[in-house]
């Protein structure tokens, strides 16, 4: 049966709300050190931790959600929703990129702390303003910790023609992402970031943690 047929008719399912919010909320804890209650989070106690979580129920309710769209409005329509989505992600990360490096600059001059400009990775914001915005808004350029959401935008953007496949073929699909998946560890894939090295959560293995939660959710 294609998985098309599997997708689930009822309407939001709020318990993919509250665990996605609950690793966002892990995700948090784990970048404040010296904090007790981080030992409550998964990364404690396995072999993965809350940005894994994320990204699985983020898969699964791209796929929960989009599949039934396409099923009822056709892939036109499907697609454009889901890209919808993907620039409403973006216009988020711009603008808390924006107020997260006004923040840290606010922070570091009104208190004299300039060591935080390097610190949260936004000296370059200063040094080179015209070049590091217009590589923070190619997803480029990240300050500390800004990190999952260009994974997110990334993995979203490309997800349309995986669903379409993996609705009717969901196996094929998930394959063609091992091969992927497989192929970057091999090859050495990964997207350039700015000013130097490469992504801290490389997309084209991390797509695989994406897919997962997407077969899962199509039966």
């Amino acid at each position: 049966m294609p998985a098309s047929k599997a997708v689930s008719p009822r309407g939001r399912d709020l318990r993919l709300d509250l665990f996605r919010g609950l690793a966002n909320w892990a995700i948090f804890l784990d970048h404040i050190p010296n904090n007790s209650i981080a030992w409550l989070t998964t990364r404690n106690y396995g072999f993965s931790d809350a940005a894994d979580i994320f990204v699985f129920i983020s898969g699964y309710t791209a796929a929960f959600v989009y599949a039934r769209r396409i099923s009822a409005q056709g892939m036109l329509a499907g697609t454009a929703l889901l890209m919808r989505r993907v620039w409403q992600l973006y216009v988020a990360h711009v603008l808390l990129f924006v107020f997260y490096a006004a923040a840290i600059g606010y922070v570091a001059q009104r208190y004299g702390h300039s060591h935080l400009l390097d610190e949260f990775n936004v000296a370059g914001l200063i040094e080179q303003p015209v070049a590091t915005l217009t590589q923070g808004l190619m997803l480029k350029f990240k300050p500390l910790n800004l990190d999952v959401l260009p994974l997110y935008i990334v993995l979203m953007a490309g997800f349309p023609p995986l669903l379409i496949v993996m609705m009717r073929w969901p196996n094929a699909a998930l394959a063609a992402s091992i091969s992927v998946y497989l192929s970057a560890r091999l090859f050495g894939w990964n997207f350039s970031a700015y000013p130097s090295g490469d992504w801290y959560f490389n997309p084209f293995t991390w797509q695989l943690l994406f897919t997962l939660g997407a077969w899962a959710a199509l039966g």
